[in-house]
């Protein structure tokens, strides 16, 4: 007889606005100018949709420097130092840029502080796009990252009067507030955001792990390992009382001797992970248990961003 299993599916999961906003925008530009179009930098952190995007036409490369001045060029979802939007010009390319806008928006806040005399603390992961990019808008020496509580006991800061904070969009929730604490309590004077920076996505896709985490003997997150929200979600589900929490890019990634005798697994998806892979996850347990599926919505997300003029213009 085929073992009962019930999947707590987490709603909101998986795609975001961003994330959506930037798909469209490379599919769009593919339309208008033909291929090859180039995207600098994965357009958002997933296999899957990069390895489609390269099949319809896209040409991913790292750097600017890899691009011909000829063919439009694509700046990705986490956003660019502006450096680079700034040597696009120069070489009069055609670029569009599909930062997210939520990313775009920390941008602003930091040139804002910048433009009042404020030195700029970040929270954020070394070396991930986001933070490049974030820390890229303004001039060295401006912009100083913190990592974690501790390294906020060690920053060196000019002046402990003026100084502000920005945070990474794809950070955990609970991570943050503690590094926030910490800065507070040594620099009382720091300057926070107006609204939170932590992207509605991010917060809404951790709530609901919260939510699931508690009733599943294992919770497995779909995504990239070079996905920051995605990994958050591994980390939110080991703290919300979860015993096994995996991340897998596809069903082909389950460990199933890990979930030997298990009655309850949890699923949700990082921001760039399609629909289509948390299908083909489900109908992997379907293929092995007689499965009940339990969808627990948290939040409802009906956010919609508007891709750049340039492609809603005729060629």
């Amino acid at each position: 007889m085929t073992q009962a299993l019930t999947l707590y599916l987490a709603a909101p999961r998986g795609f975001c606005a961003g994330v959506d906003r930037a798909i469209k925008i490379v599919e769009m530009a593919l339309e208008k100018w033909g291929a090859p179009v180039y995207v600098r930098h994965e357009i958002v952190h997933n296999k899957y949709v990069v390895d489609d995007l390269r099949a319809k036409g896209a040409v991913f490369v790292e750097e600017l420097a890899d691009c011909p001045d000829d063919r439009p060029v694509i700046f990705s979802a986490h956003g660019v130092p502006k450096s680079v939007p700034a040597e696009a010009s120069q070489r009069e390319m055609i670029y569009v840029d599909a930062t997210c806008p939520l990313v775009s928006k920390v941008h602003m806040e930091a040139a804002r502080h910048h433009e009042k005399g404020l030195q700029i603390i970040m929270i954020g992961h070394a070396g991930h796009p986001e933070t490049i990019g974030t820390m890229g808008q303004l001039p060295d020496g401006e912009v100083l990252l913190v990592e974690t509580v501790e390294d906020v006991a060690s920053v060196a800061v000019r002046d402990p009067a003026n100084i502000a904070y920005v945070t990474q969009t794809t950070l955990s929730v609970d991570d943050t507030t503690d590094i926030v604490a910490a800065l507070n309590a040594r620099f009382p004077q720091i300057v926070g955001p107006h609204k939170e920076d932590i992207c509605y996505a991010t917060t809404n896709r951790q709530e609901a792990v919260k939510a699931i985490a508690p009733k599943s003997d294992a919770l497995l997150v779909v995504g990239a390992p070079n996905s920051s929200n995605s990994r958050r979600l591994v980390e939110v589900a080991s703290r919300a009382g979860c015993k096994y929490a995996q991340l897998v890019q596809r069903a082909d990634d389950i460990d199933w001797r890990a979930l030997d005798g298990i009655a309850s697994v949890g699923i949700t998806a990082g921001a760039s992970a399609p629909e289509v892979l948390i299908n083909e996850v489900v109908d992997a347990f379907r293929a092995r248990y007689d499965v009940t599926v339990k969808v627990v919505e948290t939040a409802q997300e009906n956010i919609e961003f508007k891709v750049p003029k340039v492609l809603r213009e005729p060629a």
